[in-house]
């Protein structure tokens, strides 16, 4: 008996735990995997992934927050898979630690682009594959602890344009959840076409605290932190995944998760 393969889509799969992610999604049976790069040309560790599982692991170009790739993305996963399960909104940036009072508007603008709108355009771009695929569809965003506003906040790192952009898109995943409830909470309703759907699964998810480029970037300009204990993309990655299993619709609304399975505030 053939079992319907699950497929996932995953963005800033390039490299740390977007890379990780996809490495441990190949290894699985009965899965198929989309794995977004803005560069395909330039994706060496997509590119040995996709010749190590051939069938199984695709790289396509998906740049935040272009709708234009993202779209085609889609399509791309349509032509092949047939069908969409799991949406793993990886891609992000953070770029900028210096005080609230010397922080740059192109730095502000540049984090909310691909922290926030690229998100949002992945979900418009995937949801009508998604709601017609599987009875669970699930968008699940990585998001930080540094997002969060009671702990947050308190952190000693100088990071406005990250931390606020996570807020916000901790915000438009919960958001998505009350959107989108599927046919049972939808009928008479005046929410339209989400009507026909199955409940989307949202979920904001912290990665942990993670031996990543982006991390490593920020230990050279407050060197402090590389005493701060950090995590392996394969252990993130595993977290992350166990997460995404077990992810279901909550009635009260999601959770900000950790990537151990505690629950982190908002």
């Amino acid at each position: 008996m053939t079992t319907t393969p699950t497929v996932y889509l995953i963005s800033g799969a390039t490299r740390g735990i977007g890379l990780a992610i996809v490495t441990q999604l190949a290894t699985r049976e009965n899965t198929i995997v989309f794995a977004g790069a803005r560069d395909p040309s330039a994706a060496k560790g997509l590119q040995a992934l996709e010749s190590k599982y051939r069938g199984k692991v695709h790289i396509v170009k998906l740049t935040s927050p272009n709708e234009v790739d993202n779209k085609a993305a889609v399509a791309k996963v349509k032509e092949t898979a047939g069908r969409l399960d799991v949406v793993i909104a990886n891609a992000g940036i953070s770029n900028s630690y210096v005080p609230s009072v010397e922080v740059g508007l192109n730095a502000m603008r540049e984090n909310f682009e691909i922290n926030v709108l690229g998100p949002l355009v992945l979900f418009q771009a995937s949801y009508p594959l998604l709601k017609s695929s599987s009875d669970s569809p699930k968008f699940i965003v990585i998001s930080t602890a540094v997002g969060s506003i009671q702990i947050g906040t308190t952190f000693p790192i100088p990071n406005l344009p990250y931390g606020t952009t996570k807020a916000a898109v901790n915000w438009l995943t919960v958001k998505l959840h009350y959107e989108y409830p599927g046919l049972s909470a939808s009928i008479g309703s005046s929410q339209g076409s989400n009507a026909d759907t199955h409940p989307l699964v949202s979920v904001p998810l912290h990665p942990g605290a993670v031996k990543t480029d982006m991390t490593q970037f920020a230990v050279e300009l407050l060197p402090d932190l590389d005493n701060y204990p950090m995590i392996t993309t394969e252990e993130s990655a595993t977290g992350v995944l166990k997460i995404v299993d077990a992810a279901k619709r909550e009635e009260e609304g999601p959770k900000l998760m950790n990537y151990d399975g505690t629950t982190l505030p908002w």
